[in-house]
């Protein structure tokens, strides 16, 4: 799937004044049925998450609080999407090479997956990907 596939979708925000509410449909608002959730937090200042790639694996990135910057390589091209609203989130497609960084302090990444956790759909080393999706 091209870069250009992975996007940001924004979410139902039901405003009221005593907080809003946010949700999310899978095979509806995002494309897939979700069959895994979790999450990222206590993120200490300077590092990053990711750097890997997944075979066949779809995800929905959202920030829940805070702020960080979801970063796309699909071996041609780079996306730098920065997340700081739980209303909005970024579709990410299978081969896809990823990564997160510029974390804020108290940040939460929030990811939904089209799969339960599989190591055989992980690609964790970046020439392995690069030669896969033919960038090598």
């Amino acid at each position: 799937m091209p870069l250009n596939d992975c996007r940001i979708i924004e979410l139902p925000k039901i405003a009221d004044a005593r907080g809003n509410l946010t949700f999310v449909e899978g095979g509806n608002h995002i494309p897939f049925d979700i069959k895994r959730v979790y999450y990222l937090y206590d993120v200490p200042g300077g590092a990053d998450r990711g750097e890997h790639g997944h075979k066949s694996l779809h995800q929905f990135v959202i920030c829940m609080s805070g702020s960080f910057d979801l970063v796309l390589d699909d071996g041609f091209d780079v996306k730098r999407f920065h997340l700081n609203r739980s209303y909005f989130g970024v579709y990410v497609c299978p081969m896809m090479w990823r990564y997160l960084d510029n974390f804020s302090s108290g940040s939460v990444c929030m990811v939904m997956a089209s799969a339960k956790y599989d190591e055989q759909d992980y690609i964790r080393d970046k020439k392995d990907f690069l030669k896969a999706v033919g960038a090598s």
